[in-house]
């Protein structure tokens, strides 16, 4: 079963415009860790989050929340 990104769906527009503006954003972790960036890429799974050039992968389970600055 592959999955596919639901692009009509309100939050993955708003990413997709975060994505396409480079616009920078705060992702806390349901651990309390706190990571600040910019996205890369987004899938059904998971988001890259490019933190000062060090690349880290979030599974979207993981986040408690997404703050765009």
């Amino acid at each position: 079963m592959t999955l596919e990104l639901d692009t009509g769906l309100p939050s993955t527009k708003l990413l997709q415009g975060v994505l396409r503006d480079k616009q920078a954003v705060e992702v806390k972790l349901v651990t309390g860790d706190i990571l600040n960036g910019t996205l890369r890429w987004q899938d059904p799974n998971c988001l890259c989050v490019d933190t000062e050039g060090q690349v880290t992968l979030v599974w979207r389970s993981a986040i408690a929340y997404l703050k765009v600055s």
